[in-house]
């Protein structure tokens, strides 16, 4: 849009003086939308700014396969609160810009593109950095043996005498055990 002028041969001098007020508005309106212009990508740039503050970048694996979070998805239960947190499995065909296109079932009757905040990739092995440690325990008659590394505290309860113990190769058990009962026939 602009507000540019043909340049004209004008002989009266009327003419002349409203052909220079034309000019001078057209060059005012030209500054004034040039003032606009900037404005406004100051005011893009600031949202951009405030809309990616809490965006976190993900990049998903394209084929791999992904849960589609369902709080936008209208469906057939009554309640709100008894629907799965996360759809089913899809496959994440394609990046569109934050987002990603989902193979989704024919009985899913929404749009296809998905922002990567309601997606999560599924993990087949949740616990591959876990390295289980096993105890120093016995099995003695059928049952486990336990060492105990300290008895930390003693108190009577009800006409019974009850320890709390650190067990070894264990964190803190904050569990009361009863000193008379069959709790430490194997300790």
């Amino acid at each position: 849009m602009s507000f540019e002028l043909d340049v004209i041969e004008y002989e009266s001098s009327h003419e002349r003086l409203q052909m220079t007020k034309v000019e001078n508005i057209s060059e005012h309106i030209n500054k004034t939308l040039k003032f606009a212009r900037k404005l406004l990508v100051k005011t893009q740039e600031q949202m951009m700014k405030q809309v990616n503050k809490h965006r976190k970048e993900v990049n998903y694996k394209i084929e791999s396969k992904m849960f589609l979070n369902e709080r936008n998805i209208i469906t057939a239960r009554s309640f709100k609160k008894l629907n799965d947190k996360m759809l089913n499995s899809f496959i994440n065909l394609n990046f569109i810009n934050s987002s990603y296109k989902l193979k989704l079932s024919e009985s899913i009757h929404v749009h296809d593109v998905f922002h990567s905040d309601l997606l999560h990739s599924v993990i087949n092995d949740f616990l591959s950095d876990q390295k289980n440690e096993f105890s120093d325990s016995i099995v003695i008659n059928d049952e486990d043996e336990w060492k105990i590394n300290d008895i930390l505290n003693s108190c009577w309860y009800q006409r019974w005498l009850q320890y709390r113990v650190k067990w070894n190769d264990y964190d803190n058990d904050f569990n009361w055990y009863n000193a008379d009962n069959d709790e430490f026939m194997n300790a």
